[in-house]
């Protein structure tokens, strides 16, 4: 399974293969909300602050002027809002404004998004957390955190007990660090990384039978970690090779006891790495610096198609991070809206984009936007949760704009150059790709993508 050349067929042919049987089912359903209220925890309702969604700067399709920075006062937390693959809960470590000269005390808090209006649970104990504490909510309401105990990493699970916070320990894992991976779509598990020069460790550290249980040894220094299908079976991690070499993705099979296998070869030297995939359409975001240097680029689970570097995605001084691909899109890729956070010298604001509209759009978030954190609905609205001082649990919502198909440049019939038509071409225009046989287990699905 491997996803091999770039945009005009340099470097061979692309493949993103398949990386194995999805066996999809229904996640969990969550238990209902009632009496969960507190201090904090009064339903503050569904909003979008003024200016949210405008355009930013004079057009929708260039760097423009980012909005106001974070206002001084607001408190911060050391993590983003943490969403379940539903986007049903979302979890941080928060903490009141402390008082001049002292400490400020560290929380976790819940997130409700699924209801009709969103609301906020603090789940204090009775110390303060540390700031390099971390938690991540489950389907069906608790939120698991870590926390990190002399040269221990503990983890308990969280939950509203009315006006208390109740605590359920899970056990501990003997190591220095460890890192907690995007909730899993099936909405129960937690998986946990720690990562060594020659080999990393996956541990399943919720939803297991008997505490944090090892679960796979993955040779190299992983980091990373996105999954490929709705069952939680396949993830994808970063990986550098134990005696050093570019870093790869590959793909670990979590019912076949940690099986590794090959996910993106761009290049052979490159560096590629896969930052968010759709499992619905197949659709993949890649960095690498195949192109020469690093490039944020789109490729397709299954395809022959080459991977693609959008000129529009790399706007001057500005980082570009995708965060959210739109779900529901069967096998329709190039349809998929794909929100992205976008971080210049001014602040963080949104960028949306289509494979097959070829044009960014970037608009403001609204004051006090967990930045990076955010879910599109199958019908194409993009909910962004925000705290400030006026509103302490917030969602604003973002219609996906539309992409028009500018009219063909005179004298050529593709029509995808044009700066007068303010669009900006996905990739350069490129031969036909070879389809290479690729050595798997089982033959992959793969999945048609059309061409620019």
């Amino acid at each position: 399974m491997t996803a091999c050349a770039i945009e005009g067929g340099t470097a061979g042919a692309a493949t993103a293969a398949d990386p194995g049987p999805e066996t999809a089912g229904p996640g969990p359903d969550g238990p209902g909300e009632t009496g969960e209220t507190g201090e904090r925890g009064e339903p503050v309702g569904v909003r979008e602050p003024a200016g949210v969604g405008e355009p930013v700067g004079a057009g929708s399709h260039g760097p423009g002027a980012p909005p106001a920075p974070h206002t001084p006062g607001t408190p911060h937390a050391p993590d983003v809002l943490t969403l379940t693959a539903d986007g049903a809960y979302g979890a941080r470590l928060t903490a009141a404004p402390a008082p001049p000269g002292g400490q400020r005390a560290w929380y976790p808090e819940r997130w409700t998004l699924d209801g009709p209006e969103p609301y906020a649970v603090p789940l204090p104990l009775n110390q303060p957390e540390e700031p390099d504490a971390q938690v991540v909510p489950l389907a069906d309401g608790r939120v698991l955190i870590r926390r990190r105990v002399a040269d221990r990493q503990t983890f308990s699970l969280l939950y509203p007990t009315g006006p208390a916070t109740g605590e359920l320990a899970l056990g501990a894992v003997e190591c220095e660090g460890m890192v907690l991976l995007p909730p899993s779509p099936d909405g129960r598990s937690v998986y946990g990384l720690t990562a060594g020069d020659h080999s990393s460790l996956l541990w399943l550290v919720a939803g297991g039978s008997f505490g944090p249980e090892l679960v796979a040894e993955v040779p190299g220094h992983c980091s990373g970690g996105v999954w490929l299908d709705r069952a939680g079976r396949m993830l994808a991690l970063d990986r550098r090779p134990a005696g050093g070499g570019p870093v790869k993705a590959v793909a670990v099979d979590l019912e076949r006891n940690g099986e590794v296998t090959p996910l993106l070869q761009i290049a052979p030297a490159s560096d590629d790495r896969l930052l968010l995939a759709d499992a619905d359409s197949g659709l993949l975001l890649i960095r690498s610096n195949a192109p020469g240097h690093d490039r944020l680029g789109w490729g397709v689970l299954g395809s022959c198609l080459p991977v693609r570097f959008p000129e529009c995605l790399r706007p001057a001084d500005v980082a570009v991070t995708p965060f959210a691909v739109q779900p529901g899109q069967m096998l329709m890729p190039e349809s998929c809206a794909v929100a992205l956070r976008m971080d210049g010298p001014a602040g963080s604001w949104v960028g949306i984009w289509r494979p097959q509209g070829r044009r960014l759009h970037q608009v403001a978030a609204p004051e006090g936007w967990s930045a990076g954190a955010g879910f599109w609905s199958r019908d194409g609205v993009l909910h962004l949760p925000y705290a400030n001082a006026s509103t302490p649990c917030g969602v604003a919502l973002i219609d996906a704009p539309g992409d028009e198909k500018p009219p063909p440049e005179a004298g050529g019939t593709d029509g995808t150059g044009g700066v007068g038509h303010g669009t900006e071409p996905s990739a350069a225009v490129a031969p036909p790709a070879v389809c290479k046989p690729v050595p798997l287990g089982q033959a992959p699905l793969h999945r048609v993508a059309s061409t620019d």
